[in-house]
């Protein structure tokens, strides 16, 4: 094995939540002072951050932006009303135009359902709910080809959604739409409790894997924690991911992420330092495969 040019990221959801421009002028200059390669950036709603502003932040600071997709109540693209699919897929483009903006070729997230949102589905509603959103995925997919930029479909767990929880299952919906334009966002943390043996589904994802997400399996630090890391990074090297490693955590300050989130105690000594402390594991580990 031989070390990657994996750009290691974090999400400003380990700090705040709604991102808006005071925490961008905080934050952007910090984490790239720690060393961080890249950013993510949630988009809670359009117009919580400017995208030019923003662009040339991320510039001066040389930090690749990755665009992340917030799925709350009422933001559904399957088992909804015309009206809400259409606001939703209006929400969609705008995220894909934010990307342009501020030079990301990425947009990430589960964007097909409320996070949080779940109810039973037999096999055959199963495959009739897996075409509909499919083709209610298709206008973003087509747009998101059209401007260079790639989606990042990410399956989240039992408890957050009941839509897409494996790689399989959102390998299974994206056949058929653009691969130059659809993937998957996979995120260790949903991976551990739904993947039988995340390896191999990282395998699975293949070239098709567009963004990987990493925190400890308590949602903490990464490295401080009981997943096979070195297996991760195996299955990493044998696909030849070269994308961003993006840490994604929550902060238990903020009620409203810590509500949605289910982030009930402090998961590091402070925020700042999981935050650099997950940089530091990253680093190294990313230097073994």
């Amino acid at each position: 094995m031989s070390g990657t040019g994996a750009p290691v990221g974090v999400n400003t959801f380990v700090w705040c939540s709604p991102l808006n421009p005071e925490w961008l002028s905080r934050l952007v200059p910090a984490i790239s002072g720690w060393g961080f390669e890249a950013i993510e950036l949630p988009l809670e709603e359009i117009g919580d951050w400017d995208t030019r502003e923003t662009g040339r932040l991320l510039a001066d600071y040389s930090l690749e932006p990755i665009v992340c997709a917030v799925m709350p109540p009422g933001r559904n693209l399957i088992a909804c009303s015309d009206e809400e699919r259409a606001r939703t897929s209006v929400y969609l483009r705008s995220c894909i135009d934010a990307a342009v903006t501020i030079g990301s070729t990425r947009v990430v997230g589960p964007m097909y359902a409320a996070v949080g949102r779940t109810w039973r589905m037999d096999a055959d509603e199963r495959a009739r709910s897996m075409r509909d959103l499919r083709e209610a995925l298709r206008p973003a997919a087509d747009h998101a080809g059209e401007n260079g930029i790639q989606l990042g479909i990410e399956p989240l767990n039992r408890y957050e959604t009941s839509v897409l929880n494996t790689t399989d299952q959102v390998l299974d919906l994206i056949d058929g739409l653009p691969t130059e334009s659809v993937g998957l966002n996979l995120d260790v943390y949903h991976m551990n409790i739904e993947e039988k043996d995340p390896p191999s589904a990282i395998r699975a994802a293949g070239s098709r894997l567009v963004h990987l997400q990493v925190c400890g399996n308590d949602r903490g630090t990464p490295g401080q924690d009981h997943l096979d890391w070195t297996a991760l990074g195996e299955a990493l090297a044998d696909v030849g991911y070269q994308g961003v490693l993006g840490i994604e955590s929550f902060t238990a300050d903020n009620k409203t992420i810590a509500t949605a989130a289910s982030i009930w105690r402090p998961l590091a000594e402070s925020q700042d330092a999981l935050a650099a402390d997950g940089l530091a594991f990253l680093r190294s580990w990313r230097d073994t495969w």
